[in-house]
């Protein structure tokens, strides 16, 4: 593994929770590193910097050496007037890791890397990776195909191995990883980590609605759809809750000339709050559960899938 050994010392599964939307918020992300895993949570679910502020410090002081280290996922689009003051809070409060999306950002890298942090930027295509590592990423996410929210279409095989032709840092994978046969079977194809986001909707500490958590116990892979209609970049959600919206699923599909406006429907639906996103492997998650019961069961699975892969 290319991961730092304080790093991995740290860890009971070689996983990160991955932040999710409104979803991953302090009480999850602290359960998560509690149980022995990566948690994280994107800066903007803190509505103002002041939050963002009062949960890092939160973090801070509740979570010890004997827990797993927690990351912010900082949204590096030059359209975030956020970016340069989360990116201060994130040094200020020496965040352990640091996960950069929609652009790759040398100063950032720099910043957290001159106090010993770790940042790790998400990419969907060996080309995006290329990108990363030219302008300095330290590390780097794969999200393949059936990953949550914004996806991409690779293989994860693919994917992988393309990127570690080139790169041998801290690499994590995304893409429909719910067992602990698959947290492993990422390893075997060359990720460090595996980086998981869907399955914690349907824990207790997730901030996600009851129909949400619930939703996913039900649903299985052919219940998600890959679409661009709800924010103009293609990404995975559930069908279901497109049609609660009112909307037909099968109508929807990518259109890289049109963006909906689910606003114009004439109902108080909004799509950054009832259209849900979800990766192809919620499968196997069929109840809503605490996320130290999640982990146990992923580290038990672990542990029986590792003589196949001696």
């Amino acid at each position: 593994m290319s991961l730092p050994q304080a790093l991995r010392a740290r860890l009971r599964l070689p996983v990160i929770g991955a932040p999710m939307f409104l979803v991953s918020t302090p009480p999850l992300v602290r359960a998560q590193c509690r149980a022995g895993i990566i948690g994280a949570f994107p800066s903007l679910n803190a509505r103002e910097p002041d939050i963002l502020d009062a949960w890092l410090t939160d973090l801070g002081q509740t979570l010890t050496a004997s827990d797993a280290p927690f990351a912010v996922n900082l949204i590096a689009h030059r359209t975030n007037p956020r970016l340069e003051t989360d990116l201060a809070l994130c040094v200020r409060h020496r965040v352990p890791i640091v996960i950069t999306s929609l652009g790759a950002q040398p100063h950032i890298y720099q910043a957290i890397t001159d106090y010993g942090g770790l940042v790790l930027h998400d990419v969907t295509t060996p080309g995006f990776a290329a990108k990363a590592l030219a302008k300095g990423a330290p590390g780097l996410i794969a999200v393949a195909a059936g990953a949550g929210g914004h996806a991409g279409t690779l293989s994860p095989f693919a994917l992988i191995q393309e990127i570690r032709a080139s790169f041998a840092g801290p690499l994590a994978l995304s893409g429909a990883i719910a067992t602990g046969g698959a947290i492993l079977a990422a390893q075997a194809i060359g990720a460090d980590l595996a980086y998981i986001g869907s399955p914690f909707i349907a824990t207790e500490e997730a901030n996600a609605s009851p129909a949400y958590k619930t939703m996913v116990t039900q649903c299985h892979a052919e219940d998600i759809l890959y679409t661009d209609a709800f924010t103009g970049v293609p990404g995975n959600y559930l069908r279901p809750s497109i049609a609660a919206s009112g909307l037909d699923p099968t109508s929807l599909g990518l259109n890289p000339t049109a963006k909906l406006d689910i606003a114009t429907l004439g109902h108080d639906k909004k799509a950054w709050r009832d259209i849900w996103g979800c990766g192809q492997g919620i499968g196997p998650i069929t109840t809503i559960t605490p996320v130290a019961d999640l982990v146990s069961r992923w580290e038990m699975e672990y542990e029986q899938a590792r003589p196949f892969f001696l």
